[in-house]
């Protein structure tokens, strides 16, 4: 029944755990069973705030599948200019898991993992491609090289770091900019054999 509900005070929520900043991209869905793509902006293990196309309404469950993280679900506490925040439900060792994942998120960059080092690099047969930008445009580029989890590449413009960008139609965004290019993380690590036969005609 509704009034089982039992609201959240989103000030009490917040207190109770720090947020970061990350850019995590995913897919929501609400209690009509719609389903919308997001970005999370801030999160912590407890709440998390999602630049989202629909926001929904303070109260109603939600349930995001997230990259790197996985699935969480709540209720929408309160409408942000942009989407929404939620709260997290979740057990003791969910909470672990997610501040540790969180903590990774938040400084890999400072730790030099953008781009995820366990994986082998390949130079591509065929390294002439183009990527699609935030606004829709297309532009060519040389992948330099790439990854199960990312790509280095040559180009003229350069998306600000964090922007979603696709390459051969995987989602991917931003992680760093150098003289000639961007290197770019993938959402989803790729399959080796898919991989390379993108790029070796």
């Amino acid at each position: 029944m509704p009034a089982a509900i039992n609201p959240i005070s989103p000030g009490a929520e917040r207190r109770d755990f720090q947020r970061v900043k990350v850019t995590v991209y995913g897919r929501y869905m609400l209690q009509d069973r719609s389903e919308y793509p997001c970005r999370v902006t801030e999160m912590s293990p407890g709440n998390a705030a999602l630049a989202a196309a629909r926001a929904g309404r303070p109260g109603e469950r939600v349930v995001a599948y997230l990259d790197h993280i996985g699935r969480i679900e709540g209720r929408i506490t309160r409408l942000l200019d942009d989407g929404f925040a939620m709260t997290i439900t979740a057990s003791e060792r969910k909470r672990d898991k997610l501040a540790a994942q969180l903590t990774w998120l938040a400084n890999r960059h400072e730790l030099d993992l953008p781009e995820d080092r366990r994986h082998e690099r390949i130079t591509p047969r065929n390294p002439i491609s183009a990527l699609r930008m935030p606004d829709g445009s297309e532009h060519s580029c040389r992948v330099v090289d790439l990854s199960l989890s990312g790509a280095a590449i040559e180009i003229d413009v350069k998306p600000e770091i964090g922007a979603e960008v696709y390459l051969a139609a995987m989602r991917s965004r931003v992680v760093r900019h150098f003289d000639d290019g961007i290197a770019i993380e993938f959402a989803v690590v790729q399959e080796q054999n898919a991989l390379r036969a993108k790029f070796s005609n």
